[in-house]
């Protein structure tokens, strides 16, 4: 009887220990750090309305924290900069910039559904900057984006506390999505080169560094703020956009493209939830509707992308730029 309770009390100290140690699986991983990192992302409407700074107070604190944040977590965004990951970096300062500037002046639905039509623009510019052609089926997603584009504003929303200019606030979040594109663009130029003409991680860097430097004189002086509101500015910096770019990093070396961007999607609808929940923020049902279609037509041409091409553990170029937090 001794030797058979050792033995059962064996098994059961064991038992549970093997079950904890046995590792997860890389793709389970990778996804849920993937929705994390979009949970993460999906948060910035929300903090910048909550922050109790200027627009230019935000975009300036955010980004400096955010480039050095992502300079200490990862090795690749120490490499050297080049005269192109200048020129890409400026391009994504104005995005960030451009973000936060439109969610402190109109909804945090509006801004990032405004900020979707990237890819319609990308469709729009690739002809010209990556010599890639327009196909057929281009024409029909650019025709669902403008669709959805204009249901967004056929509502004309009265101003309110947490969106007191939506008009504004809106060509500014079309804005962002331009030159959003225009960063797709450079950091896909980027990539065809094998990492020869930079790398996304320091153009991140760059881009957060710029969007800092050129804020700087519209922030000064910085007043007085509570440590909540000091809060917040760290968690836009080293969560929002460093921790999350890290997160998103790591899950795309073993996650398809198509999966990835899917398991993104998380961002733009939760979005407008966590303004809803902590602002009591209620976007246009219009724009909920144009915000839908938009999003329903990126998914859809996603999906016949990766359909092209074979699905692989590598990220290509789309899964690539899926890498840069966008706001």
């Amino acid at each position: 009887m001794r030797g058979h309770d050792l033995l059962r009390c064996a098994q059961e100290d064991t038992a549970p220990r093997a079950l904890s140690s046995r590792p997860m699986h890389p793709r389970t991983k990778a996804r849920l750090e993937l929705a994390c990192a979009a949970v993460l992302f999906s948060t910035g409407g929300a903090a910048i309305k909550g922050a109790d700074f200027t627009a230019w107070q935000i975009t300036c604190l955010r980004s400096g924290i955010a480039a050095i944040a992502i300079w200490l977590m990862t090795r690749e965004a120490r490499r050297a900069w080049t005269g192109r990951t200048v020129v890409v970096g400026i391009a994504y300062a104005a995005t960030l910039t451009l973000f936060v500037l439109a969610n402190r002046l109109t909804t945090a639905a509006n801004t990032i559904y405004l900020q979707s039509t990237a890819p319609l623009y990308l469709a729009l510019l690739a002809p010209w900057l990556l010599r890639e052609p327009t196909r057929r089926k281009d024409l029909a997603f650019m025709a669902a984006v403008g669709l959805g584009l204009a249901l967004v504003f056929v509502g004309v929303e009265a101003p309110v506390e947490t969106a007191p200019h939506p008009v504004r606030g809106n060509m500014l979040a079309l804005a962002s999505g331009l030159f959003w594109a225009l960063t797709v663009c450079g950091l896909r130029w980027m990539g065809s080169a094998g990492g020869e003409r930079g790398s996304a991680a320091v153009a991140v860097v760059a881009g957060n560094t710029v969007a800092f430097l050129a804020a700087l004189p519209f922030a000064l002086p910085l007043g007085s703020h509570g440590p909540g509101d000091w809060a917040l500015i760290g968690y836009l910096g080293v969560f929002q956009i460093a921790l999350a770019y890290v997160l998103v990093t790591r899950a795309l070396t073993t996650m398809p493209a198509l999966e990835a961007s899917l398991i993104l999607l998380i961002e733009p609808v939760l979005n407008p939830v966590w303004a809803w929940i902590f602002q009591g923020e209620r976007p246009n049902g219009w724009a909920l509707v144009g915000g839908g279609v938009i999003l329903g037509a990126t998914t859809v041409r996603a999906a016949i992308d990766a359909r092209r091409a074979p699905d692989s553990a590598e990220p290509g170029l789309e899964a690539e730029t899926s890498r840069v937090p966008v706001g």
